[in-house]
C-alpha cells in the first residue's frame, strides 16, 4: 500500500476515565473483495487513502482497558454482527462487576472497547452455499484487500495504544491491551491478517512498535486470540498460518498471547458441512489438530470456576465446549447445528480469563 502511515497522539497509559453505559462497537465494513468502505456507503476507500480513513473514523477512547477487533463468520447480517460482539462485551463487561475479585489481572479496572469488522458472508444453507462463503472467505485474504485492510486496522490500534512500562513483561505492563475475537471464518480472517501484518510487505508500515516483541523485524504483537468455532481446516497451522508461531520460545512470534479455540460436536456447520466440502471435520467441530508448536486442551470452565494460568499459557488453547454449545433439539437439526451458539456466560468468562492473564 501507498498511504503514510498515520501516528495518532499517544494516549493516557493508565485511562481513568469511566466507561460510558451506552458505549457502542465501532464499526468496519468491507465488500465482497475485501476493500474498505465508506461508512454507510457501497463505495470502496481508495487504498492510498486506508490509514487517514482509519485515523478519521476510529477514534481510541482514553477511557479504554481493553481494545477488541471481533470478525463474525457465515450467515451473519451486518446488524447480527454488531449485536453479536455488543452483546458478548457486555456481558463480560457485567460478570466482572460481579464477580471482579475472580479476575486478578483486573483489579485496575475492565473498560473494554470493541471495533466489528463486518463482511458479507450469506448464502444458502447447503453445502453449495458453504463452499461458496468458504471461498469468499479465502479469496478476500488471499487475492482481495482484506488481509491488508485488517493488518492496517491492527497497526493502527497498535500505535494508537498506550505505551507499556519497562521492564516488557506482561505482567508489567500499564498500556492498554489488544485482543482478537473471532468467530467461524472471522478466525480465518483474523489470521490472515496478523501473518500478513507480521511479513511488513514492501510498502509503510502497518505496525508500529519495536519495544514490544524485542525483534525489530515483528514490532507487532497480540496479546490473546479467542476463535469460537473456527470455520478452518484442522492442519491450518501447518498448511495455512504456520508463521504466526515463529522461532526458539516464539521469539518474535507475531501472536504473544494465545490463540484459544473452542469446538463442539454439535456445530454441523464445521462437522456435517466442512466434512463433505473439504473431506474432513473443521477445528469448530473437533479442535485444531496438527500444528508447528504445542497444544493443551481443557474443557470450557463456569463462571465460578476460575482458569488456572497454566491452562491458558500455551501457543494453541483447544477447548471442548460441547456440554455448553449445543443449542436445543431444534439448532442441533439446523443446518449449522450448533455454530453460533456461543452467547453464553461461560464465553464471557473465558474473555475474562485472558484479559486478566495478559497483564
Amino acid at each position: 500500500m501507498t498511504a503514510t502511515p498515520h501516528r495518532p497522539p499517544s494516549i493516557t497509559a493508565r485511562p481513568t476515565t469511566a466507561r460510558p453505559a451506552t458505549a457502542r462497537p465501532a464499526t468496519v465494513d468491507l465488500d465482497e473483495n475485501g476493500r474498505l468502505l465508506v461508512p454507510g456507503t457501497a463505495t470502496p476507500v481508495p487504498e492510498a487513502r486506508v490509514a487517514e480513513h482509519l485515523a478519521r473514523h476510529l477514534r481510541i477512547p482514553e477511557w479504554a482497558t481493553d481494545l477488541f477487533v471481533y470478525v463474525h463468520g457465515w450467515q451473519t447480517s451486518p446488524d447480527t454482527a454488531h449485536r453479536t460482539a455488543a452483546a458478548l462485551v457486555d456481558q463480560a463487561t457485567a460478570l466482572h462487576g460481579t464477580a471482579p475479585g475472580a479476575y486478578p489481572g483486573l483489579a485496575a479496572g475492565f473498560r473494554p472497547w470493541c471495533v466489528v469488522v463486518r463482511w458479507p458472508s450469506s448464502s444458502l444453507p447447503t453445502l453449495h452455499g458453504y463452499r461458496r462463503i468458504r471461498e469468499r472467505a479465502h479469496a478476500m485474504s488471499a487475492r482481495g484487500q482484506a488481509g491488508r485492510i485488517l493488518g492496517h486496522l491492527l497497526g493502527y490500534l497498535d500505535s494508537g495504544r498506550g505505551r507499556p512500562d519497562a521492564p516488557r513483561v506482561l505482567a508489567n505492563r500499564h498500556g492498554q491491551y489488544l485482543h482478537l475475537l473471532g468467530h467461524s471464518f472471522g478466525g480465518r480472517f483474523l489470521c490472515e491478517a496478523v501473518q500478513y501484518a507480521a511479513d511488513r510487505p514492501t510498502g509503510p508500515p502497518v505496525l508500529s512498535w519495536s519495544s514490544r516483541s524485542g525483534d525489530p523485524a515483528r514490532p507487532f504483537t497480540v496479546d490473546s486470540a479467542l476463535v469460537f468455532q473456527m470455520a478452518a481446516p484442522r492442519d491450518a497451522f501447518d498448511r495455512l498460518f504456520p508463521r504466526l508461531f515463529l522461532g526458539p520460545g516464539r521469539a518474535g512470534a507475531p501472536l504473544r498471547g494465545p490463540l484459544v479455540l473452542t469446538h463442539s460436536r454439535w456445530d454441523r456447520a464445521t462437522g456435517f458441512w466442512h466434512l463433505r466440502a473439504e473431506g474432513r471435520p473443521g477445528i469448530g467441530h473437533s479442535g485444531a489438530g496438527s500444528a508447528p508448536v504445542a497444544q493443551f486442551s481443557t474443557r470450557l470452565r463456569p463462571t465460578d470456576s476460575p482458569y488456572p494460568h497454566a491452562d491458558l499459557d500455551h501457543p494453541i488453547v483447544n477447548i471442548d465446549a460441547g456440554h455448553v454449545y449445543r443449542g436445543g433439539l431444534v439448532t442441533r437439526l439446523h443446518p449449522s447445528g450448533a455454530h453460533s451458539d456461543f452467547q453464553h456466560p461461560e464465553s464471557a468468562h473465558l474473555l475474562l480469563s485472558l484479559a486478566s492473564h495478559s497483564r
